[in-house]
């Protein structure tokens, strides 16, 4: 999912009519005593980051003046919040709260419904996790025709809200639900969803989720990359997407994993399936090697997307090995992964990485004539002093054999490091 921050939410939710308070982000002490100013009155200075629980994790102060303001924003960003820091604060006028309410739309799967549903609790705010379900009420909206007047009040008198409220109230969950729809969300949660103490409502928070596959329909988002990344997007992440958004012929899936070029054990991960991919971690897991990266080329992708993921997977720099992770009886036709790969290795090891350990297992459809692609296109490689001297490659005789695979990678990534040291490289 593509997530937007806090404050970018709430200005497409204000593009789209619905009440939010006044503000504006900042990056700064000083731009936020400016804004701070602009507002003229107590704000709020809350800190941007993709992460729950942002109040009991101090990111959210509320101020009486411009300066302290400034003094708040100093604190709020110097933190780090489940190893995010943070980089921005939203400051807004600070709202005389009556009463908390919680409100979101989100996509339910089951069988049953496959349709948007709206949650809705009286009981809003920081606890909202620890609110009995008895007290959140749901509603399957229509996909075609959304959330009806009818339907918004039957449910907020389910709910408690009183008698005089339910049209104010009804009036924004039924634009609330369009926007939803307008904007192709997966996500929309408004928490807290706000009465004020003069009776006006107001979407204090906003969590927006965009559908990965609409994003194309809205340029206006601007979103660079369509995923739901654990914090900046990194090189390989742009590289991992353009690839994805360029051709839809199956997956090519590639991201980031927090990979630490200096230190020794990582190793380009290149899984092939979910399933697969769990299988391919427990080996790396199990001798204490780690993913440099994610990625993923199921779903009968062409050769040449194949070659694209590959490429970028071996060109991280200072990786201790290269694992093509086919722990599947797939039903895709193997070949094509056959192909795209000793195209890359005759690319990369002869004069880029000499000697780097690739361990290729390789399973499923066509699997007889993929292992021999691999052999014949590597055979000069795969000599004893050869670039590729430490290739390995199997098939489904290891296909849930971990424990093997990761000896293997284990044994050979601690004979290429000591040659690298050697080597003085």
């Amino acid at each position: 999912m593509a997530r937007f921050l806090e404050y970018q939410g709430k200005a497409w939710l204000a593009k789209a009519g619905m009440p939010v308070p006044k503000g504006r982000p900042a990056f700064t002490p000083e731009e936020v005593k400016e804004v701070a100013e602009w507002i003229g009155g107590p704000v709020a200075v809350k800190g941007q980051v993709q992460a729950g629980g942002r109040g009991k994790a101090g990111i959210v102060k509320l101020v009486n003046t411009p300066e302290e303001a400034a003094q708040a924003a100093a604190e709020i960003l110097a933190k780090t919040v489940k190893g995010l820091p943070v980089q921005q604060v939203l400051v807004e006028e600070k709202i005389n709260i009556k009463k908390e309410f919680y409100c979101s739309f989100v996509v339910n799967g089951a069988r049953e419904a496959r349709s948007p549903m709206l949650m809705f609790s009286t009981e809003g705010g920081m606890d909202i996790e620890s609110v009995p379900e008895e007290k959140i009420f749901k509603f399957n909206v229509d996909p075609l025709f959304g959330l009806q007047t009818y339907d918004a009040v039957d449910l907020l008198a389910k709910a408690g809200v009183p008698a005089k409220e339910l049209s104010k109230f009804a009036n924004l969950l039924t634009k609330l639900s369009k926007t939803y729809q307008k904007y192709d969300c997966q996500t929309l949660e408004i928490n807290p969803f706000i009465m004020t103490a003069e009776g006006d409502l107001i979407c204090a928070d906003c969590k927006m989720e965009i559908d990965n596959s609409a994003v194309g329909r809205h340029p206006e988002f601007e979103i660079e990359i369509a995923r739901d990344l654990p914090g900046v997007p990194t090189e390989l992440d742009y590289i991992g997407w353009s690839i994805e958004e360029t051709d839809a012929r199956g997956t090519g899936f590639l991201m980031n994993m927090g990979y630490d070029e200096v230190s020794p054990g990582y190793i380009g991960y290149h899984p092939i399936g979910g399933g697969s991919a769990m299988m391919g971690l427990d080996a790396l897991n199990q001798v204490g090697l780690k993913p440099a990266n994610y990625a993923d080329t199921s779903g009968n992708p062409v050769a040449s997307k194949i070659y694209r993921v590959a490429k970028s997977v071996l060109a991280q720099p200072n990786i201790d090995g290269y694992l093509l992770g086919g722990f599947m009886m797939a039903n895709q036709e193997q070949w094509h992964h056959a192909h795209a790969i000793v195209k890359v290795l005759r690319e990369i090891l002869p004069t880029q990485k000499p000697g780097l350990p690739c361990v290729l297992l390789l399973c499923g459809n066509r699997e007889d004539e993929s292992l021999e692609i691999l052999r014949t296109g590597l055979a000069d490689l795969m000599t004893v002093n050869g670039p590729g001297r430490r290739i390995e490659i199997y098939g489904k005789e290891h296909v849930t054999d971990t424990k093997f695979v990761g000896e293997r990678l284990l044994l050979l990534s601690k004979e290429y490091r000591a040659e690298k040291e050697a080597q003085g490289k």
